[in-house]
């Protein structure tokens, strides 16, 4: 009795699954690699503390949206102060082309 070394061969379903997952896998790594449109930087002052952060976006809006919402994180903590924060006007903010 001895035993067949060989693995055994694969269903032409699990070759479609794993090139289904490859597939995505390759979609992901590339949407991760995109550069945005504009660089956007936003700097705000909560709570007698001051943060700036930039952020890339395709648009100008998302990219001071982005920009202010990552400064309130690092400023605050609680959905009530992210709010509060966000809310407040940044003592400066700008956005260019990438």
């Amino acid at each position: 009795m001895t035993q067949d070394a060989r693995p055994p061969e694969m269903k032409w379903t699990s070759w479609v699954a794993l090139g289904g997952l490859a597939a995505v896998g390759g979609f992901v790594v590339w949407s991760s690699l995109q550069v945005g449109g504009v660089r956007c930087q936003v700097c705000v002052e909560f709570a007698e503390a001051r943060a700036c952060r930039a952020v890339d976006a395709a648009s100008e809006a998302e990219g001071l949206a982005a920009a202010r919402t990552n400064a309130c994180a690092q400023l605050t903590s609680g959905v009530t102060n992210m709010m509060a924060c966000e809310r407040t006007e940044p003592k400066s903010s700008g956005c260019t082309p990438r």
